[in-house]
Order: structure tokens, then C-alpha cells, then sequence
């Protein structure tokens, strides 16, 4: 795993894990700043050390061998791995120039050591002024808030007034150098990929300039060259699209930070004071926890957390809780308290402080608390739907722009990316997505409208869509093999994930799939290569549900599917997909010993049964026809659901492990079977187990193997695995750092979902790493 994003929400609840994960990136970047001062000081000594050129090309080629950029996120394009692997590249070859032991004029000044000196200076010495500020700020910050707290409630109200407007600038002005200086540290993340390489590979040209006797590895070399160039351009480009939304995201939270709150499981978190009473005469003390309440199941969770005392994380203390009150200032010496009471310390309430009224209220909300006033959140966060829809009007929209960008502007340079007037482009769309001015607009022979002007009308209608093209049902499932495999493996997975679209939108995707294709093949005229449209149309095909910064972060794997799309339309759209699931779907057959694992890395694909698969498709026509087919293996759709499942199946979630039935991962098969109608599940999920099992089988099984399905938010299905301990049933021998290797037997604590699809998380001997879900059984 790489680093974490920052969210900017968590700016301002500034949690101990917000703390952890900016220390990280911190020391990522002090670690690169340290790698820049030694490449730069190897780089003077290759200059001036003609005398001893050998020793101080192996000692350049050792510092770029032993380098590795860290990623934000969970994977790498294939981009960022080349533009990785390009410094141990580099190093090979400087070792090839090493036998050749020639005395070199080296002129490299200009092209790597001055734009490293002025990175390093420029960019990485910013970072740390403003970690100095922040650390700063953070001091006075929290230092104002508890003389703050401290003050009497019988003071003057004129002084209260002046104490509460202090303290409120202060913490806007803590977290607004917050929000920058977690801006700050992602964008040089991102910009010190080919910040550093790009010099590097500057530095690689002027050595070969200057080779005499190093044609030939020159011309080895240059294919190379060529291939990391189009890579570091691409990540350029990237970079840049991934920055404006990242800006963008901060600009929307840094106005109402309330309304972009990260979902989760907790209906309240945040810092409280929590008073605790020390024995006669030394009264009491209030320490700062870090707090959080799921209002479902009434637990509420505590732990200390000092962030002047080194961010030292303290024992939680979890409570269910009974009741809670409001405090008044008549009641005790200190503003915005409120006392809690938990179910196993009955009569003795904890008294709390809130940082502010405001704060108090929220948590007094949150917490059914006496005076407590309730907000319709739904309300609040509901999101306006655009007003465009993929019905005729939408179709012909699209169909009348691409006509008249293909007949005026097909070879405009910068094709989608120059924008339109924003006026002219609403203008032009209210009469499009008219009825009766829709046919009277004439794109293809009219002035009046640029070619600009009606691509960014198209985009707009496009992003103005209820949800993206690509669903948000299935963005996750089209990001994940964007992020690894081969690239047959890729193809085969968006090539499947396309034909499981409702119909409408794959229709209408196919229609700009082709035109963006014929759009590319111009690209020598218009300058608009299949990466340059992945990066204009990822993000408008595939928008994410939720924005965070870690969705932005999959922007470019956005890029790289709608890539795949274009280089491969004719594939995908005019032809079946395989009778396989491609990754990351896992089913398969049980086998005797070990079941298959889900490759994470090599881009594997994991048959399914021919039955299961034709089953599969027979519910898909079934499902889009809107009536059963009468040709099932088993008789008609109606004799399927009318009969009884076993009562194992009536009462349980599809999750099987048995030498005669299906491995079923439970979340994928509420993927698969989204589409399906409901009284049809219960008999496709039945017909698939065989009837040799008898009841009792079927129920030991699944209530051993059963996974509940982590994406479907239940917060029910959490529980049922979060604490939990499982026992290996197979030896696993890891293939990645990330993974653990264990044998038969083995017992796994704190086992929890992962965000990688078919795995566990849990810890063995004191070791954190994924495990294969089909691997194991819950305890």
C-alpha cells in the first residue's frame, strides 16, 4: 500500500489517524528531499571526478537503484511503474557506460543539477515553512482553545463574547493553513515524479551527446527515451487534472465543510474534554479524547489524544449508552458541557465539554440528548439531479454534436480540451434539450456556434446525467483492473464489465466510443492522442459517487479505462464478451485441496462453470426482456421461482464452501445479480447447488463460510466480521509484501474486509497483511 490521501474534511476533525497520515507523508518527502541532496552531490562528482569517472558512475547508479517513489492510493498506472522502474533502468545503463571506461566531457549542470537545486529549494523548502506554520499554528491553536475553556462562565458576557470571537478566528485561521498545508503535501507527492525523473532523463540525453564510442547504446537507449517520455507527459497531464480537482474539492469544503463530511459508520466523532475526578483534595482534570458514537447500536468510543504531547495514542474505552443530558453553566464552572451515562456504570455520569455551542448542539443531536434539535440531513445533503436524461432528446443531442464536430472540427488542434464560452455553451444547451428547438438548431453548417462550443455543450450534457455513463454501481468494478493485470486481462474486463450496463447506456457509450476513435485517428492533425481523451473523458464517464481526495486520486485509472474503451471499441461493442469472469469476480469450482486465489498482481482470470454461465445469461435476457425464458435447463423461470429453497438458502446469504458446491463470494454475487428480478434470485442461487447436498451439509456450511458482503453498507454485515478471529483451513505462500504467509491451522485476529476484492485483512504474530478470503473460516 502506498501513502493515504489527506482528506480535507478530516482538516477539521483533525483526528490522531489525519496526524499519522500527515507524519507519513512528511517523511516521505524528507526522504525524497534527503535522496535530491544525495543525487545532486553524486552528480557534482561525476563532473569533477574525470580522474575517477568509474567509482563515481557506479556510486550515481547505486543512489537511483535503491530509490523508489511512493504512490497516494492503492496502485500505480502503468505510467507511474515505468516512470518508477526508470531510475533502476537508469542505473543499468550507467553501469554499461562504466565498462566502457571513458573519460567524458560532461556538461550537466544545466539539465540536472540546477532544476533539482531549484525543486528541492523551491518546492520541498516551501513544504517545510509550512509545516513550521502549521506546527505552529496547531500549538497556538489548541493552547488558546484550553485557556479558553478554562474561563470562568461568571465572567462579564461583553468578555465572553470577545473570548468566543477569538478563539473562533483563531481555529478558522488554523484550519484554513490546514487545508493548504494538506494541499501542499499531495501536490508534491504528485509533482516530484517527474520533477526528479524529468532531469534525470534530461541528464541521460547529454551523456550520450557527449559519447563518442556510445552510439550504439544510444540508439539501444532510445526507444526507451521515447516510451518514458510519453509516460512522464502522461502523468504530467494527469497531474494537472488530478490538481484542479483537488483544489476544487478543497475550495467546496473550505466553504461549507459540514455538507462534504467523509461517510461512515459513525453517526458523530470529534474532540470532547472529558472531566475526570481525582480523589479529595485534588479535584478534578479534563483531558482531550477523540470521540465517536454509532447511534444503531448506541456505542460510544473514547481515546486520549494530546496532539502537543508527541500525538501519543491512548487506550479507547468503549460504553454503550443510556442517557444524555444538557449542562448548565448554573451546574458547573465551564461552558457547552453535557453529562453521558453508560449501561455499565449506572448513576455515574461523565461530564464532557464541546469546543463550541455549536459543537455541543451537533453532539447533543447526535446523541438523542435532552434540547436536542434535529436536523433533516437527508435534506441537506440531497444533491440536485441534472436535468438531463438519456431518453430521445439526450440521444439525439449527442448524435447532432458529434455530426457537426466530425463534419467542421475533427481536425481542430486541442479538440475537447479548448473550452467554450460558458454562456454560449448554456445557451446552446437549453435549445438542444428542448423539444421543439432541438430540430431547428443547425450544428453543422450554422456560425453562430463554435466547434468549441459544442464539444463543451456534449461534455456538459454528459456530466449533467443523474449518474455517469459507467453507472455508479459498477465504477469500482471497472477501476479495479485498471490497476493491475495484463493488458489482455484489462480488455477482457472492461469488455465484460460494458455488456453488463443497462441498455441505454451502453448504447450510448458505444456511440462516442467510436467517435472518440475516429477522433483519435487524427490525432497527428488535432493533437488529441487516446491518452489525451482518457484524460478529457475519464472523469465525465466515470464520475465517483462520493467526492473525496482518494477519488481523485483514481482518476487517472478513470483515464486508463476510458483508453482501453477507444483503443478496443470494436472488440468490445460488436462482439460477446468471454464465458469467463474476468477479475476481480471470483467464483469458481471447489477444488480438493487449496481453492484458486484471486490474483491481486498478475492480472488472472478465473473461469466459472459453463452451467453457471449460461444460467447467467438466461436471467440476463429473461431480466431485459422483462418476462422468463421458457428454455431454461430446469424448466420455465416461473416453475424455478415458485420452488422451495432449502431452508439453509431461506435463511442465509449465498456463501458456500463444500467439496460439492460453488465458492460464492457473496459480494460479487450481489454485484453479478444486480440487474436480476428479485423473485428469480432465490431460485438461480438454489439451482446452483447441487442436489446431492443434503440440508444439513448445506447449512453447516454456510453458517462456517459464510462472508457477509462489505460493500452493501450494512452496518449488520461490519459487525458480523470487525473483531472477529478466523483459523487458516489451507497453507498460503505469500506473493506480495502486503500478503501473509501461513500454514494450515493458523489463527488470524482482528479479521476485517479489505478493499481488495476476494480478500481479509487480519493479523498473524504480531504481523498486519491481506489474507485470501477463501482461505479461511470465521471463528
Amino acid at each position: 500500500m502506498g501513502l493515504q490521501p489527506l482528506e480535507f474534511s478530516d482538516c477539521y476533525l483533525d483526528s490522531p489517524w489525519f496526524r499519522e497520515r500527515v507524519r507519513a507523508h512528511e517523511a516521505e518527502l524528507e526522504r525524497t528531499n534527503k535522496f535530491i541532496k544525495e543525487l545532486l552531490k553524486d552528480g557534482k562528482n561525476l563532473i569533477a571526478a574525470t580522474k575517477n569517472l568509474s567509482a563515481a558512475q557506479r556510486k550515481f547508479a547505486h543512489s537511483l537503484r535503491d530509490f523508489k517513489f511512493e504512490f497516494i492510493g492503492d496502485a500505480e498506472t502503468d505510467d507511474e511503474r515505468y516512470i518508477d522502474a526508470s531510475l533502476h533502468e537508469f542505473s543499468n545503463f550507467l553501469k554499461t557506460l562504466e565498462e566502457q571506461r571513458e573519460i567524458l566531457a560532461l556538461s550537466v549542470t544545466e539539465t540536472l543539477i540546477k532544476p533539482l537545486e531549484r525543486f528541492r529549494k523551491e518546492q520541498l523548502g516551501a513544504v517545510k515553512e509550512e509545516k513550521k506554520k502549521f506546527d505552529k499554528e496547531t500549538e497556538k491553536n489548541y493552547s488558546l482553545l484550553e485557556k479558553h475553556l478554562n474561563l470562568s462562565a461568571k465572567k462579564k458576557e461583553l468578555q465572553l463574547q470577545e473570548a468566543d470571537n477569538q478563539v473562533e478566528q483563531t481555529r478558522k485561521h488554523f484550519y484554513e493553513l490546514s487545508l493548504e498545508y494538506v494541499c501542499k503535501l499531495q501536490e508534491i507527492q504528485e509533482r516530484k515524479k517527474f520533477e526528479c525523473v524529468e532531469p534525470v532523463l534530461s541528464f541521460f540525453q547529454g551523456l550520450f551527446t557527449f559519447y563518442h564510442q556510445g552510439y550504439e547504446l544510444a540508439k539501444d537507449f532510445n526507444h526507451y527515451k521515447m516510451a518514458l517520455q510519453i509516460n512522464i507527459q502522461n502523468t504530467r497531464n494527469r497531474f494537472e487534472g488530478t490538481r484542479s480537482e483537488v483544489e476544487e474539492l478543497m475550495n467546496k469544503i473550505r466553504r461549507n465543510p459540514q455538507e462534504h463530511k467523509r461517510a461512515n459508520h459513525f453517526t458523530m466523532e470529534g474532540y470532547l474534554y472529558v472531566q475526570e475526578k481525582r480523589p479529595a483534595p485534588f479535584g478534578s482534570s479534563w483531558v482531550k479524547h477523540y470521540c465517536m458514537y454509532r447511534k444503531e447500536t448506541k456505542k460510544f468510543t473514547m481515546i486520549p489524544f494530546e496532539h502537543r504531547s508527541g500525538g501519543k495514542v491512548g487506550d479507547e474505552e468503549l460504553f454503550v449508552l443510556t442517557y444524555c443530558t444538557k449542562r448548565n453553566t448554573d451546574t458547573i464552572d465551564r461552558r457547552f458541557c453535557f453529562d453521558l451515562e453508560a449501561s455499565d456504570r449506572p448513576g455515574v455520569p461523565v461530564t464532557m465539554q464541546a469546543f463550541s455551542e455549536e459543537d455541543r448542539r451537533l453532539w447533543m443531536e447526535a446523541l438523542d440528548g435532552k434540547e436536542a434539535l434535529f436536523i433533516n440531513s437527508n435534506r441537506a445533503n440531497a444533491k440536485r439531479e441534472g436535468s438531463a436524461q438519456l431518453d430521445k432528446i439526450g440521444f439525439t443531442v449527442i448524435k447532432k454534436c458529434i455530426s457537426a464536430v466530425e463534419t467542421r472540427g475533427i481536425n481542430d488542434q486541442g479538440l475537447y480540451r479548448v473550452v467554450g464560452v460558458s454562456s454560449k455553451v448554456q445557451r446552446l444547451l437549453s435549445l438542444l434539450m428542448d423539444a421543439k428547438t432541438c430540430n431547428e438548431v443547425d450544428l453543422e453548417n450554422s456560425v453562430d456556434w463554435e466547434v468549441k462550443t459544442i464539444t463543451s455543450a456534449m461534455k456538459q450534457y454528459l456530466r449533467s446525467l443523474p449518474e455517469p455513463l459507467m453507472t455508479y454501481e459498477l465504477h469500482g468494478e471497472f477501476i479495479v483492473p485498471a490497476k493491475s493485470g495484463s493488458p489482455e486481462s484489462r480488455v477482457n474486463a472492461v469488455h465484460f464489465l460494458v455488456h453488463k450496463l443497462p441498455e441505454k447506456n451502453k448504447e450510448m457509450l458505444e456511440i462516442l466510443v467510436k467517435h472518440l476513435a475516429n477522433v483519435s485517428k487524427h490525432a497527428k492533425r488535432n493533437l488529441m492522442t487516446v491518452a489525451n481523451l482518457g484524460v478529457v473523458f475519464g472523469p465525465t464517464l466515470m464520475r465517483p459517487q462520493e467526492e473525496t481526495v482518494a477519488a481523485i486520486m483514481d482518476l487517472k485509472f478513470q483515464n486508463i479505462v476510458v483508453e482501453i474503451l477507444i483503443e478496443n471499441h470494436e472488440k468490445i461493442f460488436k462482439t460477446l464478451p468471454d464465458a469467463t469472469f474476468p477479475e476481480p469476480i471470483s467464483m469458481s469450482v471447489s477444488p480438493p485441496n487449496a481453492p484458486p486465489r484471486q490474483s491481486r498482481r498478475q492480472g488472472q482470470r478465473i473461469k466459472r462453470p459453463l452451467a453457471v454461465y449460461n444460467l447467467c445469461l438466461e436471467l440476463d435476457d429473461a431480466d431485459s426482456h422483462g418476462s422468463p425464458r421458457e428454455d431454461t435447463p430446469t424448466g420455465s423461470m416461473d416453475s424455478l421461482s415458485s420452488q422451495s429453497p432449502t431452508p439453509a438458502f431461506s435463511s442465509s446469504p449465498p456463501g458456500l464452501l463444500d467439496g460439492n458446491h460453488l465458492i460464492v463470494d457473496s459480494g460479487d454475487l450481489a454485484a453479478w445479480t444486480t440487474n436480476l428480478p428479485s423473485q428469480s434470485r432465490p431460485s438461480m442461487v438454489s439451482w446452483m447447488n447441487t442436489p446431492s447436498a443434503n440440508a444439513a451439509t448445506t447449512t453447516t456450511a454456510q453458517s462456517t463460510f459464510f462472508f457477509p458482503n462489505p460493500t452493501t453498507g450494512s452496518d449488520r454485515a461490519v459487525e458480523s466480521v470487525t473483531q472477529r478471529k478466523a483459523r487458516a483451513v489451507y497453507p498460503c505462500e505469500a506473493e506480495h509484501s502486503s500478503e501473509l504467509s501461513f500454514q494450515i491451522g493458523a489463527i488470524f485476529e482482528d479479521v476485517q474486509f479489505s478493499r481488495e476484492p476476494g480478500w481479509l485483512e487480519g493479523t498473524l504474530n504480531g504481523k498486519r497483511g491481506l489474507i485470501p478470503q477463501n482461505y479461511v473460516q470465521f471463528l
